[in-house]
């Protein structure tokens, strides 16, 4: 049939994309942090430790970013990733008390995140949109959000409910009964979420297509080859040219300016999310149950507040110079850290004010990142660039948590640690300022 005479079948790839990424993306990286204290009370562990476990994951595995990715089809990479981190969840959920067991189901996790998190859904929402791609990025971008906060919701509960399972409803007793080992701990809990995965698996199988081609469709759902032309020239990011090698791309300050822009103002905010339990035990959360409420408001309201940013952000990504736009947001991210010390058990509603501030920021930032790749170097290098960009972007995400938490241990909290974290997220600011507005071929 005639793909003019096809319904666009962009919109369910947005809606099946936006499924996909939330769970293999925003529920994980989302939710793990939660459990950090447990880890550290229940294997008397210190902080140091608990938070080393990503960083050395991250260093054995960073090759899969750029030698597997480009060679993998997107949607069978989303397949396999997400098994892993089924994989990785069911072992954190079964640990014994090694570190070295510890740091064995982070690399598993981390293998998961690399394959079946951004890289393969941003290709393929870029393969689809050419001329609405912002706004498509922005509401799969969405995804993880919402998917994240309904599991800060779920993940307290299923920790409270597994550690009582006489108050437990019956369906919950029976998964705990027939799907975990029933310690009557956080461990039940971990093991219980691992089965979100699931749910990817007949999305990824059956309705996903990596391109419109597979679909006999041209992106924006053109009617002919010439339409498509035109759509090509409407966009920044759609330059005919051949892939870069990644020589090509390294002999171009606008890769480094990106690259280390993306990566201090992610290592920021991951140094947030992933200490954010720790900073509020600091602040006055001693008690378990306080300090679940308190990270389940705050990690709740700030992944809701993502999505207005990046919904905004998309928007603005399609309407004006994506750098300022890009540069705007991650000088907000660096004002909302100081908003953190605000929260303590005397005011514990300026949590709302925090997230709200630093939950528009994020959602924003970790979006336009392929955008500005997609600008600054085409959309044929898009996948090149960012299995370079990602790696270096996931080292400070995950590096950043544990380099503070070792530097608040020698400062003796993390009242003087976090402004580091200010520091670096201002760097990340200054380096996108310095990017070309136009890329210059």
């Amino acid at each position: 049939m005639d793909s003019s005479k096809k319904s666009f079948f962009g919109p369910w790839i947005i809606a099946s994309c936006f499924v996909t990424f939330g769970l293999s993306t925003g529920f994980p990286y989302y939710n793990i942090a939660f459990f950090f204290d447990y880890f550290r009370d229940g294997h008397e562990w210190t902080q140091v430790l608990v938070t080393t476990g990503a960083p050395i994951a991250v260093l054995l595995t960073i090759w899969i970013g750029p030698v597997i990715v480009p060679k993998v089809s997107p949607r069978k990479l989303i397949l396999i990733g997400t098994f892993l981190t089924f994989l990785s969840f069911q072992w954190f959920g079964r640990l014994g008390g090694s570190e070295f067991e510890y740091y064995a189901a982070w690399c598993v996790y981390m293998a998961g995140y690399f394959l079946s998190g951004p890289i393969p859904h941003q290709i393929i929402i870029s393969n689809w949109y050419t001329r609405r791609r912002g706004m498509a990025m922005g509401i799969t971008y969405v995804g993880v959000a919402v998917i994240g906060a309904l599991c800060n919701r779920l993940s307290p509960y299923l920790t409270a409910s597994t550690s009582n399972p006489s108050d437990a409803p019956d369906w919950l007793a029976f998964l705990m009964t027939n799907c975990t080992s029933n310690t009557g701990t956080y461990t039940d809990a971990l093991q219980l979420l691992s089965f979100l995965m699931v749910i990817v698996w007949p999305l990824a199988i059956f309705v996903i297509r990596d391109r419109p081609e597979d679909k006999g469709q041209l992106p924006d759902g053109a009617a002919s080859e010439a339409e498509r032309e035109a759509g090509r020239e409407a966009s920044p990011a759609s330059v005919q040219e051949s892939a870069k090698s990644f020589g090509d791309l390294a002999g171009r300050s606008a890769f480094w300016l990106l690259l280390l822009g993306s990566a201090a103002s992610i290592g920021s905010i991951a140094a947030v999310n992933f200490l954010m339990k720790f900073v509020y035990e600091e602040q006055g959360f001693t008690d378990q149950g306080a300090r679940d409420q308190i990270w389940a408001d705050a990690s709740f309201t700030y992944l809701m507040s993502s999505i207005l940013g990046r919904l905004i952000a998309g928007w603005l990504a399609d309407k004006l110079p994506r750098k300022y736009v890009m540069l705007t947001t991650y000088v907000i991210v660096a004002l909302a850290i100081p908003l953190l010390f605000l929260v303590t058990p005397q005011q514990p509603n300026m949590v709302y004010l925090f997230a709200v501030v630093f939950g528009f920021a994020m959602g924003a930032d970790y979006m336009l990142i392929p955008l500005m790749a997609a600008d600054q170097f085409g959309l044929r290098s898009l996948g090149k660039a960012m299995s370079a960009i990602l790696p270096s972007d996931t080292i400070m995400q995950f590096w950043t948590p544990r380099i503070v938490a070792d530097l608040a241990t020698r400062l003796s909290g993390y009242a003087q640690a976090l402004w580091a974290v200010f520091g670096l997220a201002a760097l990340g600011a200054v380096a996108i300022a310095l990017l070309p507005r136009h890329r210059k071929d």
